[in-house]
């Protein structure tokens, strides 16, 4: 007789219990991520004020600025002349004064109250005096001084006065030197007039257009302070809609400190994408700003900079406690930012301290560096100072993000376990009575 003898042997599955549970948690962070990004995505939809900031102001504001300095330089600035000589040099110098195209001669007035008036009245940006004695010192030989008076409220007015009157005694002293010669030839008379000929070239602004000069700067300034002043209105509004007044509110979904800090800045990452092509891209080809970088140059160069500017707006809107405090907080810092980036007002001019200031924003780097691919031309590794600086501010913010959002999902865990305790003491407290 055979006997069979059954043994149970214990079941060993092919996969390990810790990877099931690994990719368990990997789909959990994913669903996590994507529950976060829409949310965000929505809250940047339905809260008008974000909107306003996000996607009215990027749209609004470099069309609004470009059409105002569109004409690029200042012409026909409108002067009034006093002209006490009243000879024919004198007025020869007046007629040309008046075909220049940067000023315009409004009024001829009898002494320098009247001009004085036109100008305190804003008739006028500026004056010329000619003295009485302007033709008889120059038929003795001597020198003679013609007064020009510029309105300095303005520095383009002031400008286009110096300008033109520079221009014209140049072109009249050369017409007395010939004079004075005599007994040349005409080659010889025009040697005299220039015996160094020189010519100008304005490089990377050929018309010296203030547009081109200023405008690439304010597109850059434009990005990161919208972004500041929308990610702090959501931080805000998200405060006011929390029972807590917490930053990020304690549910299932939101946990994970890397998945909550990577999903919001994904949000406003993919927000400006659109926005950074029409603002660096589309606006200066419609007002036909000087446009002579490589486009790729540009896209990899923008990409720190909004990564950078995502997170310092993202760690800023940390400290914001109520929608309009954003407001208060960063409109007032765009001029400033404007000077200290070292464009609008010479870099070797700013004095250490507002330098070092300076560097805390990505607006300075990016505004040197997308000017120098954009306006100059300049290849990518001609700016790789600025752009590895943006790869740093991008890593050091998003450090202090992580930081101060740990900090306060830590204070809202607090908050509500105080809660509780109060809640269950108090129940407690009444049961007693009972």
């Amino acid at each position: 007789m055979l006997a069979f003898q059954l043994r149970c042997c214990p079941y060993k599955p092919t996969i390990h219990y810790h990877y099931v549970a690994m990719i368990k948690n990997i789909r959990q962070a994913l669903s996590d991520f994507n529950y976060i990004f829409r949310e965000e995505l929505k809250t940047i939809i339905r809260d008008k004020g974000v909107i306003i900031f996000f996607f009215l102001v990027p749209l609004g504001y470099p069309l609004l600025y470009t059409f105002i300095y569109t004409n690029e330089v200042v012409r026909d600035v409108p002067i009034a002349v006093v002209d006490d000589c009243r000879s024919a040099q004198s007025r020869e110098y007046l007629r040309h004064l008046d075909a220049s195209p940067d000023v315009k001669i409004i009024s001829y007035c009898a002494n320098m109250a009247e001009a004085k008036d036109l100008i305190k009245h804003r008739d006028a940006y500026g004056a010329v005096y000619i003295p009485r004695d302007f033709s008889l010192r120059l038929a003795r030989g001597e020198q003679i001084y013609v007064s020009a008076f510029a309105d300095m409220s303005g520095m383009l007015y002031y400008k286009s006065v110096l300008t033109a009157n520079t221009n014209v005694s140049l072109a009249m002293n050369a017409q007395i030197k010939v004079k004075r010669g005599g007994g040349t030839t005409a080659q010889q008379d025009q040697v005299a007039e220039h015996p160094i000929k020189y010519e100008e070239v304005s490089l990377y602004n050929p018309q010296n257009g203030f547009a081109t000069f200023l405008i690439p700067a304010v597109l850059i300034l434009i990005i990161q302070q919208t972004l500041l002043l929308g990610v702090g209105m959501a931080a805000g509004t998200a405060r006011e809609h929390n029972k807590f007044r917490n930053l990020v509110p304690i549910t299932r979904h939101h946990r994970g400190l890397l998945r909550i800090v990577l999903s919001k800045g994904l949000a406003y990452f993919m927000v400006y994408i659109p926005l950074s092509v029409y603002i660096l891209g589309v606006i200066p080809h419609l007002f036909h700003l000087n446009q002579i970088g490589n486009p790729w140059d540009i896209a990899f160069f923008t990409l720190p900079f909004l990564i950078a500017s995502v997170f310092f707006s993202m760690t800023v809107s940390a400290f914001v406690r109520h929608r309009e405090m954003c407001i208060m907080l960063i409109v007032f810092t765009s001029v400033p930012l404007l000077f200290i980036s070292g464009l609008s007002w010479p870099g070797s001019a700013v004095p250490p301290a507002w330098k070092a200031i300076s560097y805390i924003f990505p607006s300075t780097f990016g505004i040197n560096g997308f000017v120098a691919i954009n306006n100059m031309g300049a290849p990518l590794g001609d700016v790789q100072h600025d752009w590895y600086m943006l790869w740093v501010q991008a890593a050091i913010y998003f450090i202090t993000t992580c930081t101060v959002y740990k900090a306060s999902i830590t204070r809202s865990r607090q908050r509500i376990i105080e809660a509780w305790s109060k809640l269950r003491n108090k129940r407690m407290s009444n049961c007693k009575l009972k």
